[in-house]
């Protein structure tokens, strides 16, 4: 990832034109909003931009889900139907990354999320994303951990299968081939 966290003009040009085909492609997202808003505010926000190159480049293809009044603030998730390939392989944040003595993964969930800009998405928020479709069905995501949970040493994944949304729970410092994480951003 780069430290500067500005696109250049053809990463920007490619990068809206492939947020406005996703959303073109999946209205049931976003149902009453429209591609020119949303572009005109992330034209506003280059730092935003910058995160959400850095969502799509791990994998993420992040769509707009959702819009708050209050704020006038656009929320994007991670809407690939996996968790992004990108992000795979990381324990839950630094201080599990820290303890492992051996086989550490190279990154954390928490950790590359706030190099990305962006948060993990909390319980609720993978409860919603999967009223949008089905997501996570052969991997699994990290997602915002309480901090009395965190405290005890565990996180919270989750995934759907069955049906149904399961959250699990695993020590923060256990990493898999088939588990990264989902983030949002609000801009």
């Amino acid at each position: 990832m780069s430290n500067k966290k500005e696109l250049q003009p053809t990463q920007q040009k490619v990068l809206l034109e492939t947020l406005k085909i996703r959303f073109e492609q999946h209205m049931n997202r976003h149902q009453g909003m429209d591609w020119a808003s949303v572009e005109t505010k992330l034209k506003a926000q280059p730092k935003k931009l910058w995160s959400l190159y850095q969502m799509e480049e791990t994998g993420g293809e992040p769509d707009v889900v959702g819009y708050d009044k209050k704020t006038g603030e656009y929320l994007f998730y991670d809407c690939a139907d996996e968790t992004p390939k990108g992000r795979r392989s990381v324990c839950y944040d630094q201080e599990a990354l820290n303890s492992r003595k051996e086989h550490k993964p190279k990154n954390s969930a928490v950790g590359m999320a706030a190099e990305m800009g962006i948060e993990l998405l909390t319980e609720e928020e993978y409860r919603e994303l999967q009223k949008l479709g089905k997501f996570d069905t052969k991997t699994s995501s990290w997602i915002k951990t309480p901090d009395e949970i965190r405290k005890l040493g565990g996180a919270i994944f989750a995934d759907f299968r069955y049906n149904n949304v399961f959250v699990y729970h695993n020590g923060a410092e256990s990493y898999y081939a088939v588990r990264g994480f989902r983030g949002s951003l609000k801009v």
